[in-house]
This record gives C-alpha cells, structure tokens and sequence, in this order.
C-alpha cells in the first residue's frame, strides 16, 4: 500500500482524500486512524479514499495510519485546523460595510480559504465572487477578514471554506 497524495492541511469537519493504491475497494474494509482516534471512510477505491475525520479530533498536527487486509501504508501527519467565524449576523442594511472575520485555530501557518457569497442579491463580497484570500499567518491570531456591502436590507449567507492543496504526504 502506497499514499502518493494527501492534504497538507484538513478541516475537522470536512471530509478529504487520500490518493495512493493498494486500498480495498470496500470502504469498510479500509482503516484510517487520526491521531488515536478512528477515522469512517465514506468511499473508496483501489486508487482512494474518502476520509471523514473523527469528532474528537483536536486542532494541530495529527499522525494517520491506513491499512486494508494486512497491507500498511507508511504514517504520514495532516495539520487539522479548527475555522471560526466572527461576524455580526444581524440583516444587512443597504450601503452598510461589514468585515467577517475568519480565525484559524490549529496551525501558525497562512492558510488559503475561499468565501462564496450566497446571497449575490443582498450583499455583495469585495473582491469578487468566490474570493480566495490567505490567512495572516502567527502564533497569536491567525485570521482572514472578509468585506460584505449591502446591495439591499436582508439576510446575507456567505460560505467560506478551506482552499486545500495535496502533495506528498510528510511521514513521522
């Protein structure tokens, strides 16, 4: 069993892949551990695996194992990060600016994250829809804002998620 690809980083609450070969084709028959804790796999195939991580996970840096049938790929690590959103929820005001401020818990690391207005008729999202815009890296504060302008008074939905690239996995 190989893994030739793997998120760098990974939401706690977003599935991801894993790319590689040697995995059953039966989900249930793969086992994918995060940290000490057991991860569900949602799909796979002998090339992937869709990987779902466990509710216990902690933000940070995380060993995986996975195996099938006997057969062991080497231990890689994924940084698992936490995203919170800070913002004022209350109906937008035609004209009104507000910042949404995105903070991410788990890594120093700049992290590239992607909003997606959802709600193009009440507010529009400076800078374009979707927008990707990278985080301020640090150990204190690790955060990305984003600027929202009332087009009309309402509700505004903005969905902003993480922008994860793969590559090799880095073992332990």
């Amino acid at each position: 069993m190989e893994i030739s690809a793997a998120p760098h980083v990974a939401t706690l609450t977003d599935r991801f892949e894993v790319f590689g070969k040697g995995f059953c084709g039966d989900a249930d028959a793969n086992h994918v551990t995060i940290g000490d804790h057991g991860a569900l796999v949602l799909a796979s195939s002998p090339l992937a695996l869709t990987v779902l991580p466990p509710t216990e996970l902690e933000p940070g840096p995380a060993k995986l194992t996975v195996s099938c049938a006997k057969r062991d790929a080497p231990e890689f690590s994924v940084v698992f990060v936490e995203l919170e959103l800070a913002a004022d929820a209350s109906p937008l005001r035609r004209g009104e600016h507000r910042t949404l401020t995105v903070r991410v818990h788990g890594t120093s690391e700049k992290i590239s994250l992607e909003a997606r207005n959802l709600a193009p008729d009440v507010a529009e999202l400076e800078g374009g829809n979707p927008l990707r815009r990278l985080s301020s890296g640090g150990d204190q504060e690790n955060v990305a804002p984003f600027e929202v302008v009332g087009k009309k008074n309402g509700t505004f939905l903005i969905s902003i998620r993480l922008v994860s690239a793969l590559g090799r996995p880095e073992g332990h």
